[in-house]
């Protein structure tokens, strides 16, 4: 089969690889739509140990199972595979499994490629009404899902139900539609990149600003910077929640006195349990998230273009899909 092989700092190869072949209790899934992740581009950067090359990455994926009784069934992936035996995934917190793995990490081989392996627990039918390229988006919508869900928790009683925002990629604008999903009315997007922040104003669905000097109940960094975390704790209200999601650097930004002194609660957060994948899974094709129209479709034979144009910020559109079949 064809693959998008990870062989190094900003260096992809299309080549041919050995088939994908399922294990007991996995099916082999023909992959029709992947998105291109943030973690995607850490990886290609060279800023991820965890996927060390040569390594076929992407994790955000939707196809047809071929093979066996279901054959022909179309399906989202969730990528994360845990045991299903330990404390953590008894209490239906998967995510946090201690033998986690995730495709796209050794060793499991990611979805850039015609076939992925998965468990048959890890897939959600899809309905001939949704397309695969939304399918494929049901993995990136989940991590903001559980963020979201995590942040309103914690709010205390009579708090304003508010929200900011911070970045306007696919995370972001994921945590926008979760946040409306779950009844939040006031919710702001800061997007400092000029042509993304027109391209999403140009939705007509989101309040995108470049900056804002208001406060906010819930603040949700989808960025993960030093500068993205001071600006966290710059605009959240006394009594307030950040939820943390970016992974972009690890240290520096948050304000410990402010959010000492104002009882600020933070959140880590890391994908998603199974059920907020399969809850995200259900809005999206109960047309709760919106027409999920921000993306841009490329060839995976493409693939390596298009990392260097989100390399470069030369890409409006939050998420690039790509197509395993020209």
């Amino acid at each position: 089969m064809k693959a998008l092989v990870y062989q190094g700092v900003e260096h992809l190869t299309y080549e041919d690889v050995s088939d994908a072949a399922p294990d007991i209790g996995e099916q082999l899934i023909r992959v029709e739509a992947v998105g291109i992740c943030g973690s995607d581009m850490h990886a290609y950067l060279g800023h991820d140990a965890r996927r060390p090359p040569p390594l076929i990455l992407g994790h955000e994926a939707a196809g047809t199972i071929v093979g066996g009784p279901r054959d022909g069934t179309r399906v989202t992936i969730n990528p994360l595979v845990n045991c299903g035996v330990c404390l953590a995934c008894e209490a239906g917190r998967e995510n946090l499994c201690p033998s986690r793995q995730i495709i796209s990490m050794p060793p499991r081989e990611g979805a850039f490629a015609q076939y992925v392996a998965m468990p048959d627990a890890n897939l959600v039918e899809v309905p001939d009404h949704v397309s695969f390229q939304q399918a494929a988006l049901a993995e990136p919508l989940a991590v903001s899902w559980h963020a979201v869900r995590l942040g309103l928790e914690a709010l205390y009683q009579g708090m304003a139900r508010d929200a900011l925002v911070i970045g306007g990629g696919a995370i972001g604008v994921a945590a926008a539609l979760a946040l409306a999903a779950a009844g939040v009315d006031d919710i702001v997007i800061i997007e400092p990149n000029d042509m993304r922040r027109a391209y999403l104003q140009s939705l007509g669905s989101f309040n995108v600003v470049e900056a804002t000097d208001d406060t906010f109940s819930l603040v949700v960094d989808a960025v993960g910077y030093s500068a993205t975390r001071a600006a966290a704790s710059h605009h959240v209200h006394p009594g307030g929640v950040i939820v943390h999601v970016g992974l972009g650097e690890d240290a520096g930004g948050l304000d410990i006195r402010r959010m000492t002194l104002q009882e600020i609660t933070f959140i880590g957060t890391y994908t998603y349990t199974a059920e907020d994948f399969r809850k995200t899974a259900q809005a999206i094709f109960d047309g709760r998230l919106g027409p999920l129209n921000w993306i841009q479709e490329r060839a995976l034979s493409d693939a390596a273009d298009a990392f260097r144009d989100l390399r470069k910020g030369a890409v409006a559109a939050p998420k690039i899909i790509l197509a395993p079949w020209d």
